[in-house]
């Protein structure tokens, strides 16, 4: 696979995420577009996300001292340009021929943070390599599932650190998949040449033989799932810092801070694994009064404008993550897509703040946020 990505040119008409999305769904088989665009069950999280944003309210601010403002943060060591980061997505090359590969570069071109998937469909070396060395990039972090075999996960790890990348981002909330419908109506399948690559070889699932009463999921599968005793044998088998990404409830965000975990990701898995669980931005406030800064707090989930990317400052979050809106983008256009994703955020977010008075993130506090009663 070559380093350098295809270039083309955006279609027509798209200036927004939404447009990204109606464009994409013109290019996309019914097969990729389940995968990508569907959540679980009813797909009532997956709504909720979006419309939990749009329900938060920003307060305007007038006559402030704007000048020499900007995006910047910290966020574990790394300088970035501005909160955004491309959440990890599987299965790039099924939107676009370059997959993760363009998405590196693009985030590298913008600054942004990228946290490549497990299941990416570009080799974890090959991403890496194609962008350390890029000046101005964001942070490099791998995502994690942890597999049922212990000496394979050990060795994955080996790689991503060997490789370079800074982070390891542990997924935590989906020990199985949800019930996504939209994939089972589309008899969803990984397309020829799609797959896993960073898993290959990996020794198979140890066969189980079911008896009478026993449950396939919770008999089978889930004899594998991760639990606080896995996140402690990999923090002593890494010297990279742990992001726990899928943490929705208060009690085990402090159980994850007291066990020294580097940051949370207020997650829902994009509405992909439980259906019916809280919104994304109703539980961000939640966690940071529980954690009371102790560590910080990213969010996913339904971010479709940088009017988005400022409420979740102003809950408590030191940065975002975005999935969907640039596999879209990556689907219209590969790099130059995700690229162009990126910037309207980045260009919306500046724009909010100019017009709520704040000229760092720091301002961003939740007394941006309009409040009914006038407190």
């Amino acid at each position: 696979m070559s380093q350098a990505p295809q270039l083309a040119t955006l279609p027509s008409g798209v200036v927004t995420l939404a447009d990204h999305e109606q464009h994409a769904r013109s290019v996309m088989d019914d097969n990729a577009w389940a995968y990508f665009s569907g959540g679980a069950g009813d797909e009532i999280t997956l709504r909720a996300n979006r419309s939990a944003w749009d329900a938060l309210q920003l307060q305007p601010r007038v006559l402030r001292s704007l000048a020499g403002g900007h995006t910047r943060t910290h966020l574990l060591g790394h300088a970035l340009q501005h909160p955004i980061l491309l959440a990890p997505v599987a299965y790039q090359r099924m939107a676009h021929p370059d997959g993760e590969l363009a998405c590196a570069h693009a985030a590298a071109a913008l600054g942004a943070g990228m946290v490549l998937s497990t299941q990416a469909s570009v080799a974890l070396e090959v991403v890496a390599e194609a962008v350390l060395d890029e000046p101005g990039r964001g942070p490099l972090w791998f995502q994690l599932y942890l597999q049922h075999d212990r000496g394979f996960t050990r060795e994955l790890v080996a790689r991503a650190e060997h490789a370079g990348y800074e982070a390891l981002v542990l997924t935590v909330d989906a020990p199985t998949h949800g019930a996504r419908d939209r994939e089972r109506r589309a008899g969803f399948r990984l397309p020829a040449g799609v797959s896993a690559v960073n898993l290959s070889g990996m020794p198979p699932v140890p066969a189980l033989s079911l008896q009478q009463h026993q449950s396939a999921l919770f008999d089978g599968l889930l004899r594998h799932a991760a639990t606080w005793e896995e996140l402690e044998w990999l923090q002593g088998v890494t010297r990279l810092p742990i992001v726990l990404k899928g943490v929705m409830h208060t009690g085990d965000a402090k159980e994850a801070a007291q066990r020294g975990v580097a940051a949370l990701v207020v997650s829902n898995h994009g509405g992909r694994t439980l259906d019916t669980s809280p919104a994304t931005a109703a539980a961000l406030p939640r966690m940071a009064d529980a954690l009371q800064g102790t560590l910080p707090l990213l969010v996913d989930g339904g971010i479709r404008r940088g009017t988005d990317v400022l409420k979740a400052v102003a809950l408590g979050a030191t940065a975002v993550l975005v999935g969907r809106p640039y596999v879209y983008g990556l689907a219209n256009a590969g790099a130059v897509g995700v690229a162009h994703v990126l910037r309207l955020l980045r260009d919306e977010l500046e724009i909010a703040m100019a017009l709520c008075g704040c000229a760092t993130l720091a301002d961003a506090t939740d007394a941006i946020l309009w409040r009914a009663d006038g407190a």
